[in-house]
């Protein structure tokens, strides 16, 4: 059996096998006695309610509320997958449950809308915007997901101004998010500034131009980026599939594709297609190459390729590559600090702390337990030695491991953290040490109740 039947057919019997899906509800307090029954459900249900409806902040206290996010999404947009519509889109947001129960503790659930599509089959934002404002009284956070480009840009807009509870459109901020705390390190690695450095992107979807934005955010300059599409290079004067968030990274450039654009560019961002990027293309780059290819499951350019082109640092979406781009570094982490501390919002401040605090990590020594646990994870990257040492930080390690415990309680100590300091915390934290360890203690709680 080829190896791609082979996954195909573990892939197909992971998800059949036993319960169909990957999620199912646990119950959190005991109903085996008629008194409990009682207290679950009637009479005893009444008085919660009624306070509730007493005063609404009730509603964390009383129901899952607190610790429950709604991973939306219309199919638009799935994985590399493109629009294959709300059911075929399920798989994927159980999946994004899987990995905030894992790692953070939290319990999502998929919410796949259909009926929010124009004639044309393309997303509908005032649709979706619509159906997913009437969710708000269940869920303590929205994860936006797999929406296509641009309306995906107006829907978070808009909810972020009309709901109470924070959104996240997880394709654009969390990869902005992840590759900017890699891009910070890296950029250390080949003593570079960002603010000077040249950019060229790939892709300018929803994540391509907000890991732009955000970089610009951090002090990258814009004039300093080109950005290119399918159609290639976008410059000023480009009529041919263009938008407004396209307009803004219009350059004034000669280059028409994107080996025109990447010549003489300090880092390539690839959110693209695969293998569009060639031994020759890095070399054309200006010296120490910064390379982030993110296409999956097969990246713009493999990493020993990009190496042997004179790459200086190399990161993919994959987890089988040294610096791998996942956005499960970012969101099980945010989410679980912005539920602590009820936010309103997930705002630029806690954003840059979440990048903040994974590009930490790598710089610091790994804890003995840590390291056990890493070497256990990732064997082959354990034979190079690459957790080793009092500053691990090196071309394969400039980003932490999703399996690296330090990950979700860091990032949600920084975002509880830049929470209250800038007024969108609703219930403030006095001693963030002391909750970073008791995050730590709840999420490695949860794996053993998980692994039972």
């Amino acid at each position: 059996m080829k190896l791609e039947e082979k996954l195909r057919q573990e892939a197909l019997d992971y998800h059949y096998s036993g319960c169909p899906g990957k999620i199912s509800l646990n119950i959190t307090k005991p109903c085996e006695t008629q008194k409990e029954l009682s207290l679950a459900y009637t009479p005893g249900v009444a008085v919660p309610c009624l306070e509730i409806r007493d005063n609404h902040e009730n509603v964390w206290k009383y129901t899952a509320k607190g610790n429950i996010v709604a991973v939306v999404s219309d199919g638009t947009a799935v994985l590399g997958l493109g629009n294959i519509g709300a059911e075929a889109g399920i798989p994927v947001m159980e999946g994004k449950a899987v990995l905030f129960k894992r790692f953070a503790d939290i319990d999502a659930f998929p919410i796949c809308l259909s009926g929010v599509s124009d004639e044309n089959g393309n997303t509908d934002a005032d649709k979706l915007i619509e159906t997913v404002e009437r969710l708000e009284p269940v869920f303590g956070g929205i994860n936006l997901e797999d929406i296509a480009a641009p309306a995906c840009f107006k829907v978070e807009t808009v909810l972020k101004k009309q709901l109470s509870i924070p959104v996240f459109h997880d394709d654009q901020h969390g990869t902005a998010i992840i590759s900017l705390a890699a891009l910070m390190n890296a950029l250390k690695m080949v003593e570079k500034k960002i603010e000077n450095v040249k950019f060229v992107v790939n892709g300018a979807g929803a994540a391509g131009i907000a890991c732009s934005e955000y970089y610009i955010s951090a002090g990258a300059r814009r004039e300093n980026f080109i950005l290119c599409d399918s159609k290639g290079a976008i410059y000023k004067g480009r009529t041919i599939g263009m938008n407004p968030e396209k307009e803004r990274f219009a350059a004034e450039t000669s280059a028409r594709t994107l080996e025109d654009a990447i010549r003489g560019a300090d880092v390539f961002l690839g959110l693209s297609v695969a293998n569009c990027v060639t031994k020759e293309m890095v070399r054309s780059m200006a010296s120490g190459p910064i390379i982030f290819a993110m296409a999956n499951p097969v990246p713009e350019i493999m990493p020993d390729i990009a190496f042997a082109a004179g790459a200086a640092v190399v990161g993919t979406g994959r987890s089988d590559f040294p610096n791998q781009i996942n956005n499960v570094l970012g969101f099980p982490g945010i989410f679980r600090g912005a539920l602590d501390t009820h936010a309103t919002d997930i705002n630029e401040a806690m954003k840059f702390a979440a990048s903040k605090a994974l590009a930490e990590i790598p710089s610091e020594k790994v804890p003995p337990n840590i390291a056990k646990a890493l070497k256990k994870a990732y064997p082959e990257d354990a034979k190079t030695g690459i957790f080793d040492g009092n500053c691990p930080l090196n071309k394969r390690f400039v980003i932490p491991k999703p399996f690296d415990s330090r990950v979700v309680p860091r990032v949600a100590r920084y975002v509880a953290d830049a929470a209250m300091k800038t007024g969108v915390a609703q219930i403030q934290i006095k001693d963030l040490d002391t909750y970073e360890k008791q995050v730590a203690e709840r999420v490695l709680k949860n794996l053993e109740k998980m692994s039972k």
